[in-house]
C-alpha cells in the first residue's frame, strides 16, 4: 500500500512510521491464525497500549498523546489494513473512553490515566436486545441506593465483553425517552457484572462480541459520567467521534483488498499477458481505487472539522456511510477478481469480504447515517 499522506507535524509521521512497523512485523502475521482460531489478541493489545496507541486523541494529561483525530485516524486506517479486529478494538476503546474523558467529573478523571495509559480495555455498552438503533428505548435501569446505583437488565452486540477492564454502560435513572438516560463507567469485575457465550459470527472472529447481563451490580455512585439524564446527549456525541474511526478501519480494509486483487491482477496471466492488461479489469480496479480515495478524503475532513471544534455529526454520519458501502464494494469485487481462488482462505480477501458487512452496521446502521445527514438538510 503506497498511500500519499499529508500530516500537519514530523511527529506524526514517526507515529505513523512505527504504527507500520508494528503492523507489518506483529499484527500481519499473525491474523490468519487467530482468526481461524477465534481468539482475541489481548497480548497484541497490550503491546499497542504499551507503544501508546490506545490514547492517542487524548491530552497528556490523562496519559493520552494528544494527537489530532486527523491523525489518529490514519493510525487506526494502518491497523486495519493489516487486522480489522484490532483497529475495530482500538476505535472501541477510545469509544469507551470518550465519556469520561469528554464529561467525566474530578472523580471519574482521576481514572483516566490507567484508562487509556495502556493496560487497561474498554467495552461500550449501549445496545439492548431489543434497541438497537432506537438507543432511547433502552430498558437497562439503575436504582440509586445510597451511594450506589444497583444496575439490570442485558446490554447486546458489545465488542470486548469478557475480555474488557471497564464497561462504560448507558442505563435508564429517570423516566422514558432520552431524557432517563445516564452514564455510568463500571469496572468489568463488578459482581453482577455477567458476560453471556460469545456471539458465533461471520467476520472478526477474533473479536468478542456477546451480550452482557447487569444482574443487580453495584456501581459506586462517583462513576456516574457527567449529570443524571445527560447519557443520551453523551453517547449520541461519543458515536459521532466513533463513526469517524469505523470509517477509517473501512477504508484500511478496503485498501487491504484493493492492493490483494491489484497484486493478483497483475501476476495472473489470462490468454498471454496478466490480467490486469484487459481494460474491463483495469478500469474495475480504478473505479475501486478511485473510492477508496474518496471514502479516505471524506474520513479526514471530517476528521479536521472535529480537530477544528467545529460542528461535524452529518460529515461524520456521511464518512462512515460511504466509507463502509465502499469497503463492502471493493471487498466483493476483489473476490470477483480472483474468481475461484477469491473463494477460499488461501487468499485473505475472503475474510475481507466477511468482515467488510458488519462495518456498515457497527456504530449505528448506514441507514441511521441515512437518517442523520437526512435530518441535517431538513435544518
Amino acid at each position: 500500500m503506497n498511500v500519499e499522506r499529508v500530516l500537519p507535524t514530523e511527529e506524526a509521521y514517526e507515529l505513523l512510521g512505527l504504527v507500520t512497523e508494528i503492523a507489518d512485523g506483529e499484527l500481519a502475521p499473525q491474523v490468519a491464525d487467530f482468526e481461524a482460531r477465534g481468539v482475541f489478541p489481548r497480548e497484541v493489545l497490550r503491546r499497542l497500549g504499551g507503544a501508546g496507541l490506545l490514547g492517542l486523541p487524548y491530552p497528556e494529561e490523562y496519559g493520552g498523546a494528544a494527537q489530532p483525530y486527523e491523525v489518529y485516524l490514519q493510525v487506526l486506517e494502518i491497523l486495519a489494513s493489516r487486522w480489522l479486529a484490532v483497529a475495530e478494538a482500538v476505535s472501541v476503546h477510545t469509544l469507551a473512553c470518550y465519556p469520561a474523558a469528554t464529561y467525566g467529573g474530578e472523580q471519574v478523571r482521576k481514572l483516566l490515566p490507567d484508562m487509556i495509559g495502556g493496560d487497561l480495555l474498554g467495552a461500550y455498552c449501549l445496545s439492548e436486545p431489543q434497541g438497537g438503533s432506537d438507543a432511547a428505548a433502552l430498558a437497562t435501569r439503575a436504582v440509586r441506593d445510597g451511594d450506589e446505583y444497583v444496575v439490570s437488565g442485558t446490554k447486546a452486540w458489545i465488542t470486548h465483553a469478557g475480555v474488557a477492564d471497564f464497561y462504560t454502560v448507558f442505563c435508564r435513572t429517570g423516566g422514558p425517552g432520552p431524557g432517563g438516560i445516564s452514564c455510568l463507567l463500571a469496572d468489568a469485575a463488578t459482581p453482577g457484572i455477567v458476560p453471556q457465550k460469545p456471539e458465533r459470527t461471520m467476520g472478526l472472529r477474533s473479536s468478542p462480541i456477546a451480550q452482557i447481563a447487569f444482574d443487580g451490580a453495584r456501581v459506586p455512585a462517583d462513576r456516574l459520567v457527567g449529570a443524571e439524564g445527560a447519557g443520551f446527549r453523551i453517547a449520541m456525541t461519543a458515536l459521532d467521534a466513533g463513526r469517524l474511526g469505523i470509517a477509517a478501519c473501512a477504508v484500511g480494509l478496503a485498501q487491504a483488498a484493493l492492493d490483494y486483487a491489484v497484486t493478483y491482477a497483475r501476476q495472473r496471466e489470462q490468454f498471454g499477458r496478466p490480467i490486469i492488461e484487459f481494460q474491463g479489469l483495469g478500469f474495475l480496479l480504478a473505479d475501486l481505487a478511485t473510492q477508496v480515495a474518496a471514502a479516505r478524503a471524506m474520513t479526514l475532513a471530517a476528521a479536521r472539522l472535529r480537530d477544528a471544534g467545529r460542528p461535524y455529526s452529518a460529515e461524520a454520519a456521511k464518512a462512515k456511510l460511504f466509507a463502509t458501502d465502499t469497503a463492502m464494494r471493493v471487498t466483493t469485487e476483489a473476490v470477483q477478481v480472483l474468481g475461484g481462488a477469491g473463494y477460499v482462505v488461501d487468499h485473505p480477501v475472503e475474510r475481507y469480504f466477511r468482515e467488510a458487512k458488519v462495518l456498515q452496521i457497527v456504530e449505528g446502521t448506514n441507514q441511521i447515517q441515512r437518517l442523520v445527514i437526512a435530518r441535517s438538510l431538513a435544518r
